[in-house]
């Protein structure tokens, strides 16, 4: 599974892959996430003690906290810390974004809600580590704390991930979910969309032809000369100041496809990019 998002610039990207969990990697990931659970839980009970007081427990006195646990818990500090610091980072976030949206009046069906305790049995375990927390090496990933867990490569990553979530879903499947940045979200869907089309192309025996996108509404369709400037969206005739050709915008930029994709426009329709509109069939 891909999720890009983003408004059109760089954005980041999850992909997500099916892990293969040995009995001895499963029972340490569920001690794991029984720590980051407590983590998870101290804050919980740390905010609403400071609310009662009128005091803040913002992120800072969050981590300070943190590390008084780990000093005083030894079964803490027997887990990563990269994870549970992310339990309090994530904690902090949920906690900023149920504020934004009672400040905002937001209405009450429609509001992020406080961060609640995580209980044993209802929560699914959900590990976040950034980039100094896990590697992959030789295609296995390996996480802090000496977690080590095949991956289902289904596809490569685009670029080096970030960020891992390491997460199971009801049915007991474990996954790992990269954040990986390098492409825009636009490009991301063409690129989907040229893959596609050609294992389709293969799969029923069809002419797949690839054809480079730019300058399309720039060129002449009939002699292929170039015009000076772009035409604006507001333009929708194409006018050639070389041959003279006139003709639809999208028409000449699908005759120059045509043309770059080495096939003749006149028979692509049966019409000539310059036959008169009366001597067409109705």
């Amino acid at each position: 599974m891909t999720e890009w998002s983003g408004d059109g610039e760089t954005s980041p990207a999850r992909f997500t892959f099916r892990l293969r969990v040995s009995s001895t990697a499963a029972a340490a990931l569920l001690a794991e996430w029984g720590r980051i659970r407590w983590v998870w839980n101290q804050c919980v009970a740390e905010s609403r003690a400071a609310h009662k007081t009128g005091k803040t427990s913002g992120p800072a006195r969050l981590d300070r906290l943190l590390t008084g646990w780990r000093g005083q818990h030894e079964w803490l500090r027997g887990g990563a810390s990269v994870p549970q610091q992310q339990a309090v980072r994530d904690f902090a976030k949920a906690r900023a974004k149920a504020l934004k949206d009672i400040k905002g009046r937001v209405p009450v069906r429609q509001r992020t809600g406080m961060p609640r305790f995580k209980k044993k049995d209802l929560a699914p375990p959900t590990m976040n580590y950034t980039r100094r927390g896990f590697r992959l090496k030789d295609g296995r990933l390996h996480l802090a704390g000496g977690i080590s867990l095949s991956v289902v490569w289904s596809r490569p990553l685009p670029s080096d991930p970030s960020s891992v979530r390491v997460y199971r879903d009801a049915h007991g499947h474990w996954y790992a979910s990269f954040v990986v940045q390098a492409r825009k979200a636009a490009d991301a869907g063409i690129s989907a969309t040229k893959r596609e089309l050609i294992n389709m192309a293969r799969k029923h025996g069809r002419d797949l032809r690839l054809v480079h996108p730019a300058h399309t509404t720039m060129d002449c369709g009939r002699c292929g000369a170039r015009a000076k400037h772009a035409l604006p969206l507001s333009e929708r005739t194409y006018t050639c100041t070389v041959c003279g050709a006139v003709s639809p915008r999208d028409k000449n930029s699908a005759h120059v496809m045509l043309v770059r994709a080495g096939l003749n426009p006149a028979g692509a329709d049966r019409v000539g990019l310059d036959r008169p509109q009366g001597d067409r069939a109705a």
